[in-house]
């Protein structure tokens, strides 16, 4: 992702998967999670829910970030959603998302998860980054942005 402890597989970021509701989008991102990165998807369901129920990760403008921290992880990583038709978050302004990004931390990354956290908010406060997600031709494409600015910061 934005930042170089997030590891974003390219089938970790879907355009346009069938769901439903808010509860749909967490277990597609749990099953997504679960297939890609070797996870327990009900565990990423549970505490993706268990993080909602704090309140809601969308933060605005279509766009949410709901994450989790989970055992037997040894590094951030994450998953992108950019769905077909927006669905509603409970964001403090309103407005239903189209735009999700999952991130999973490890259990005990304190400083790291609020690190890599940051990361994705600002990537995705970012206007003109935010139109290119939206306007992209596909999972490629998305892949590609989603990982320009981190391989930028590699070189």
């Amino acid at each position: 992702m934005t930042d170089l402890s997030v590891r974003l597989e390219l089938a970790a970021v879907r355009d346009r998967p069938e769901v439903g509701d808010k509860d749909d989008v967490l277990r597609t991102i749990a099953r997504i999670a679960g297939d890609c990165y070797r996870l327990d998807a009900d565990d990423i369901h549970s505490g993706l829910k268990a993080r909602e129920a704090l309140g809601s990760t969308a933060f605005g403008r279509a766009i949410a970030i709901p994450h989790s921290k989970l055992a037997g992880l040894d590094h951030c990583v994450g998953v992108f959603l950019r769905l077909a038709e927006p669905v509603p978050f409970d964001a403090h302004d309103g407005k239903p998302v189209d735009l999700i990004f999952a991130l999973l931390s490890p259990q005990k990354a304190g400083v790291e998860h609020l690190k890599a956290l940051a990361a994705v908010s600002r990537f995705f406060r970012d206007e003109n980054m935010v139109a290119k997600l939206r306007g992209a031709s596909g999972q490629d494409a998305l892949y590609a942005l989603l990982n320009r600015r981190r391989e930028q910061q590699a070189a």
